[in-house]
């Protein structure tokens, strides 16, 4: 698997070792990765890719690991023997956004290789992330108020162990073939309810305060390429006063509901202390 040190490729680790099944975590610095006892952790190579496949049958790919040469890293998979990708996609697509925004031609340009790539696929497509609420942690470790943008933004943002416990079943049990999952959590929330939910879990009461779009920059979103940033302010705009899609897809597949934001707050609360 791909991205296995990522908030989602780290939470499917967890649970295929635990699961008791065989694990090659492909990572740029297998030394630093601090994989569960069990994986096997081999450095990422994009210009010799057929070895680290060897002897593997299932890919989880993210997006992002492979780049402009994805469709190498797919061919090379295949000749090792590899007849299954789950792809962790975006909920962007299939959604009616323009398909000019980068998210969407990222994600698209990655569905499309992978189905030319003559392997069996399964796409994971979450919309919003309730990890992105880690944006706020740095001013919230260090006071009571955030500044964000869009404070009545709606998503319905899904914990990353829900897609994680998808994708485990994606790639173990049969009938995913050619599914195009589309993941969310269970009940929408705002921007500030979502702050609100960090502050009950840690016992204090958070206010967000809203600021102009135009001001957001690297300092609330370090990990936004300049170029991007632009088209996810519209984005996020598009999200006041739109209820977000809610779907039942986590449950259906897992057998266990998706959780809310609420408890997705509860579960990393130490990660918002001082």
């Amino acid at each position: 698997m791909t991205g296995p040190t990522g908030n989602v490729g780290r939470a499917l680790v967890e649970r295929l070792v635990a699961a008791g099944r065989p694990v090659r975590a492909l990572t740029r610095d297998p030394q630093r990765a601090r994989l569960p006892a069990g994986t096997e952790a081999v450095r990422l190579s994009l210009d010799e890719p057929a070895a680290q496949f060897e002897g593997a049958t299932k890919l989880f790919l993210y997006v992002q690991a492979g780049g402009d040469r994805t469709a190498g890293l797919l061919a090379a998979a295949r000749a090792a023997g590899v007849r299954h990708v789950v792809l962790l996609s975006s909920g962007i697509i299939g959604s009616g956004a323009d398909e000019t925004h980068p998210i969407h031609v990222m994600h698209a340009t990655a569905e499309q290789q992978v189905r030319d790539s003559g392997l069996e696929w399964t796409f994971l497509r979450p919309n919003a992330f309730a990890a992105n609420a880690f944006q706020w942690a740095p001013q919230i470790r260090t006071g009571d108020t955030v500044r964000g943008v869009f404070a009545d933004g709606q998503a319905a943002p899904i914990h990353e162990d829900d897609i994680a416990a998808v994708a485990e079943r994606a790639l173990l049990d049969d009938g995913h073939e050619g599914a195009a999952h589309r993941l969310t959590a269970p009940e929408a929330i705002t921007n500030a309810g979502q702050v609100a939910a960090i502050g009950r879990a840690l016992g204090r009461e958070l206010r967000f305060t809203e600021i102009p779009p135009d001001q957001a920059g690297p300092e609330l979103f370090p990990h936004v390429p300049p170029d991007m940033l632009r088209a996810l302010m519209d984005s996020f705009a598009a999200t006041v006063g739109t209820p977000p899609e809610i779907t039942g897809t986590v449950g259906e597949i897992t057998g266990r509901p998706a959780r809310p934001f609420a408890v997705w707050a509860e579960d990393h609360v130490d990660e918002f202390k001082a």
